[in-house]
């Protein structure tokens, strides 16, 4: 229904990160978004100028998670996360890419491509080369040649 791959995966990820553990939070998800779709005019007639500060808060929340140290992971588990590190360039520099592009671009697909790509060529100039998986080389270059060709030829996103 037009959403893009990516925001479908991350609904996933969503419903993983708080306890789902089978196909059954995909599912009331898809539900739930096809209750919505005779909404979906009320929603488009609300101007953006009335949405944005909304927006804004939320994308302040989220960034304030970023470099967050905390204890603990999810319910019953003893795992410790750790927040972003900026100060290193390996890590700070793809995910402030990432967060960059997908407003500037208003594509979410292009964000988390752009993050790819620089973590892969920041390792590679760095000598790191080892330290990447080799699938992410593979996601990596796909997304090279997905922007490649928005350079190249001229081709829409």
């Amino acid at each position: 229904m037009s959403s893009s791959s990516a925001t479908t995966y991350i609904e996933s990820a969503a419903g993983v990160s708080v306890g789902g553990r089978t196909g059954l939070v995909a599912v009331v998800t898809g539900v739930l978004f096809l209750l919505t779709l005779p909404f979906v005019n009320l929603v488009t007639a609300i101007p953006t100028v009335a949405t944005a500060p909304a927006l804004i808060v939320v994308g302040f929340l989220m960034v304030g998670v970023l470099s967050e140290r905390r204890s603990g992971g999810a319910v019953g588990e003893g795992a410790s996360g750790r927040g972003i590190d900026f100060g290193d360039i390996e890590q700070g520099l793809p995910v402030v890419l990432t967060m960059l592009v997908m407003p500037l671009t208003f594509n979410i697909t292009n964000g988390i491509g752009a993050g790819f790509v620089s973590y892969v060529v920041i390792k590679l100039a760095r000598g790191k080369a080892r330290d990447v998986h080799p699938a992410l080389y593979a996601v990596a270059a796909a997304f090279l040649l997905y922007f490649l060709r928005w350079a190249l030829f001229d081709a829409e996103f």
